[in-house]
């Protein structure tokens, strides 16, 4: 009979379990989208709904989001204190930084 994964992780040395940990962690920051994002910056729902001026079930609606406006991005990186970059990798252009998105006047 085969050994399950937990028996084959347990066995290898701490160091390696160690890269293993750190990479699945950034692996599951990649897949989660807005909700790891915001739990990377140490904010709860409910603190970022204060900081968007909207309440706790609309945060979690836009983390749910498969679609949403670049604005409301903009606005949901900038209520976690980060700032948002977009950049555009063209064919033979290279990378463009677009800095001016959504309602940056508001």
């Amino acid at each position: 009979m085969g050994q399950n994964i937990k028996a084959i992780r347990d066995a290898l040395p701490a160091e390696r379990r160690q890269k293993i940990a750190a990479r699945t962690e950034a692996l599951v920051a990649d897949v989660e989208g807005l909700k790891a994002f915001r739990k990377l910056a140490d904010r709860s729902q409910a603190q970022m709904a204060k900081a968007l001026g909207i309440k706790q079930p609309s945060v979690h609606k836009i983390e749910h989001q498969t679609d949403l406006y670049l604005s409301t991005l903009r606005k949901f990186v900038e209520a976690a204190g980060g700032t948002l970059e977009l950049r555009v990798e063209l064919p033979g252009k290279g990378v463009v930084s677009i800095t001016s998105v959504g309602d940056v006047g508001s």
